[in-house]
């Protein structure tokens, strides 16, 4: 079976972007020679990526002509991609398909032979396959910054998701990569 794993750059206040789409300047103050590695190891670890449609859009514009990272965007271009969206029609960055119901679509993939599925980003499709129960793990980047406004990654739920901590990987940057699965319930 196998696993899906959400990823994603998390400021201490809690959020993923800033208060407009793509403001992600506070990346870099994580961004270093211990995150690209890591970064890099997530595309040898996975064979799947799931964005929703917003990320979906912002990582097709980037990583097609992006020259910075050669090794991420090898795998960012090849790997096999999903964009998670009800309004989309067709994706034209290589390698991806629409899925309208994401849900559905991540029990099927679950149960079938492959590396671990990442979602990159996509806070809405994150807590859609939270409240699904179908997330494995969270594994965070947690960059020294209060932002003070933006875009929380995780978003109002109806009661409290616990987890537990797998394992935390401190960086030069001062970020933190934290690892979490979430605790079922009984």
């Amino acid at each position: 079976m196998r696993k899906l794993v959400i990823w994603n750059l998390m400021t201490l206040d809690g959020y993923f972007e800033g208060t407009k789409p793509w403001d992600l300047d506070f990346h870099m103050l994580a961004w270093g020679d211990e995150l690209e590695r890591y970064a890099t190891e997530l595309g040898q670890e996975s064979d799947l990526l799931i964005f929703g449609r917003k990320t979906y859009e912002g990582m097709a514009a980037y990583w097609p002509t992006a020259t910075e990272t050669p090794d991420i965007a090898g795998y960012m271009n090849g790997i096999a991609k999903i964009a998670a969206s009800r309004t989309m029609t067709s994706a034209d960055w290589n390698n991806t398909r629409v899925v309208a119901d994401i849900v559905s679509e991540v029990r099927t993939l679950k149960d079938e032979p492959g590396k671990t599925i990442f979602v990159f980003g996509s806070a809405e499709v994150t807590n859609v396959l939270l409240k699904a129960g179908l997330v494995d793990e969270i594994r965070l980047c947690l960059v020294p910054v209060v932002l003070g406004a933006g875009n929380p990654h995780f978003k109002p739920a109806s009661e409290q998701r616990p987890m537990k901590l797998i394992d935390s990987r401190p960086l030069k940057t001062g970020a933190v990569i934290l690892r979490y699965a979430p605790v079922k319930v009984a």
